[in-house]
Order: structure tokens, then sequence, then C-alpha cells
């Protein structure tokens, strides 16, 4: 009876000492599981951080391009509106020099220059010459043997001149109509102007933007 007992604690005590082992091997398993879980999830965290912040740093750089795309879209907007107000200003200006100008003595030799300007120009054996009301009387004999003069000058050809006994023209400046009336060579100060927009649009550019210092 004595051994059939201790038979029976033997075995609970091996069943114990099973049952421990096994806990402790569950335990650790549980711990070693409960690490990895640890583990990965801290990856997981700093993958997750890393991918915040790289896409925190793409919208900065998106709205920093976008900001500076802004600024430089509005920089080139108000310097084309003050290139403009520039371009309308000097134009005006121009003009009201050369009206101021009609009055002096010296601007026979402006007409003068004109004159042969679009008689070179148009290139034909005869033409009218057309100017406003206030430049008509300037054009007399005097002027047109000068216009002449200069245009064998310069052509090496000569040209028969007379003024126009069309409408006057009402702007300033000069129009020249061949004979046969086909052709004409317009120099008046709006279309003189015109002509010259890329050289003032350059030298409104360089006194904008150019540095300006001297080396």
């Amino acid at each position: 009876m004595e051994s059939v007992e201790k038979g029976k604690a033997l075995l609970i005590s091996g069943i114990e000492t099973d049952a421990r082992e096994e806990e402790k091997e569950i335990i650790a398993d549980a711990e070693k599981k409960a690490e990895e879980k640890r583990q990965y999830a801290a990856k997981k965290i700093e993958s997750l951080l890393n991918d915040a912040r790289q896409e925190a740093e793409r919208q900065a750089e998106a709205v920093k391009k976008k900001i500076i795309s802004g600024a430089d879209f509005e920089i080139k907007r108000r310097s084309l509106r003050l290139r403009g107000v520039l371009m309308r200003e000097i134009t005006d200006r121009v003009e009201k020099k050369f009206a101021q100008m009609i009055g002096d003595s010296k601007y026979k030799s402006v007409l003068v220059d004109w004159i042969t300007e679009a008689a070179v120009g148009l290139d034909a054996e005869s033409a009218q010459i057309n100017v406003s009301e206030k430049e008509r009387g300037l054009v007399d004999a005097e002027l047109l043997a000068e216009v002449a003069k200069r245009i064998y000058e310069r052509a090496g050809k000569q040209m028969v001149l007379s003024l126009s006994d069309a409408e006057p023209l009402k702007s300033q400046g000069v129009v020249l109509t061949a004979a046969d009336g086909r052709t004409a060579f317009n120099n008046q100060v709006t279309t003189r102007m015109l002509r010259s927009q890329r050289e003032i649009r350059t030298l409104t550019y360089n006194a904008l933007f150019a540095d300006g210092r001297k080396e």
C-alpha cells in the first residue's frame, strides 16, 4: 500500500515537473513572440515615421516650389506691366517732344531725314509727300531740293517729289506714296515708334534689370 502511495506521489511529482517545464516553455515562447512583435511593431513604427517624414518633406518641397513659382510668376507679371507702362510713357514723351519741335527752326532738318528715309525705302521714280497740317508749310522748294540731294547721295538715283494735295495727315510725320498709288512708306512718329519697339524694350529691360555695377 505504501509503495502504491509512493508511486502516486512520484507520478504526481513528475506531472507537476512536466507541467512546470511546459509552463516555462510556454512563457518563454510567449515572451519570444512578444519580443518579436515588439521588434516588428518598432520597425513598423519607424518605417511609418520615415514615410511620414519623407511625405512631409515632399509636401514641404512641393509647397516651396509652388511659392517660388508663384513669386516668379508675380515678378514676371509685374515686370511686364511695368515695362508696358514705361513703354507707353517713353512713347508719349517722344511724341510730345517731336510735337514741340515743329515750331523749332531745326525741325526742318528732321523732316528732311524722314522724307529721305521714306523715299529710299519706297524706291520709286516719283512720289508725293503728305504730312500733318502743321508741317505742310515746311515742305517747300528748299526742303525738296535738299531731300533730292540726300536721296542721290544715299541711293545714287534721282526721284521726283511733290507735296500731296490729299487731306493732311492727322498724326505728325511723313507718308510717301508712289505716283502710281500702289505703294507707300509710312514714316509718321507713331509708326517709327512701333518700328523701334524692340530697341526700346531692350533699353527698358536693361534699365530695370541690368546690374549696373561698374567693374
